[in-house]
């Protein structure tokens, strides 16, 4: 089986791209910029450095907010053809973080309460009305980038005239106080397969390794893992990083993240996650690929009239004759029917006696 995982090429992707060489027959490592789109009135077509792109039987998409529309465009025209472990949606939803709350929501996940207001007017009453601190964030932006925390309306105020001047849209979360932590559970599938508690740097609110935080492997409860398993599959991701925080409320789920960075969580876990990425993949592909080859079986057999001539050789056992499996499925005859047989010189034939 052949396979791709289409990234920005980072330390992460190289490690997943390493791990699925084990167990696919070929494995490319494609550059998403390096990825073109050809949309006409009845074609699609997605380009690589010009050419068209290959043919395979799994393709591993991933990549930041700056990508999601060309990530969800080559799945949406792809998933139909091979095996894609994030649908087309998920490239717009787990980008945006209100998209994210919105889903979670739905879902009845739990998560920090979240605002959002359609004018600076509108924001300024609702601050002056909120409990602090609170969180204002950007919807896009990873690694802890674009959070900002307000202790105070004052200080609330100040970011949103910056956010205003910059023309930037936000949202706003209350605080959840859990001393600068959080989770990061890594869904793959229907498992978390690592998870480990950040801890943000002195006087840093934000627990992001990037941003100076350190991991440390926790072993989170059953009910955690189920709420990080279902976080994921509400945005329509089987290979997901699901961050949560545990304060008075229980987990609740700020973020799920499709293109999770692999360095910190497996030096933190000692869990070889690529290599659980790579045969989950694998697994993946070939029961898609089995389910397939049954399904034309199944049609052909359909398509197969009620008398057919099979020209092959005899299997025999001794000087028994044993028939062809498919003589037995067009005939439908059964073990226990009576069987009237008709033999001579170059001749056989079976009829069943009604």
């Amino acid at each position: 089986m052949k396979a791709a995982i289409i990234s920005q090429g980072s330390e992460s992707s190289k490690w997943t791209y390493e791990a699925m060489k084990k167990y696919f027959e070929e494995v490319d490592e494609i550059n998403v910029k390096n990825l073109e789109l050809s949309i006409s009135g009845s074609t699609a077509q997605i380009l690589h450095k010009g050419e068209p792109l290959k043919k395979y039987d799994c393709i591993y998409a991933k990549g930041s907010f700056r990508y999601s529309q060309i990530l969800r465009s080559l799945t949406s025209i792809l998933h139909k053809e091979c095996y894609m472990p994030i649908i087309p949606s998920a490239f717009t939803i787990a980008h945006d973080k209100l998209l994210t709350q919105l889903m979670m929501q739905q879902h009845s996940i739990p998560m920090p309460k979240t605002y959002i207001s359609s004018t600076i007017d509108s924001a300024r009453q609702l601050l002056s009305s909120l409990n602090y601190p609170i969180i204002m964030k950007f919807p896009q932006g990873t690694q802890g980038k674009g959070v900002m925390f307000a202790d105070s309306y004052s200080s609330a105020s100040s970011i949103l005239d910056a956010l205003s001047a910059l023309k930037q849209s936000f949202i706003i979360q209350e605080y959840i106080d859990t001393g600068s932590t959080d989770l990061r559970a890594f869904v793959v599938g229907e498992k978390v397969v690592a998870s480990m508690i950040r801890k943000g740097a002195k006087d840093e609110v934000r627990s992001n390794i990037h941003t100076g935080g350190t991991g440390e492997v926790i072993e989170i409860d059953e009910h955690t893992k189920q709420i990080a398993i279902k976080a994921a599959k509400a945005i329509g991701a089987e290979i997901c990083g699901v961050d949560i925080l545990q304060g008075y409320k229980g987990p609740l789920v700020i973020e799920a993240n499709i293109s999770p960075g692999l360095q910190g969580i497996t030096k933190a876990t000692k869990v070889d996650i690529a290599d659980k990425i790579a045969k989950y993949l694998y697994e993946q592909t070939k029961h898609r690929k089995d389910n397939y080859n049954n399904k034309i079986k199944k049609e052909a057999m359909a398509d197969i009239n009620n008398e057919s001539t099979i020209i092959t050789n005899l299997d025999f056992r001794g000087s028994r004759i044993l028939l062809p499996e498919m003589t037995s499925v067009i005939s439908k005859i059964k073990s226990e029917d009576q069987i009237e047989i008709t033999a001579k010189k170059d001749y056989v034939s079976l009829k069943k006696i009604i």
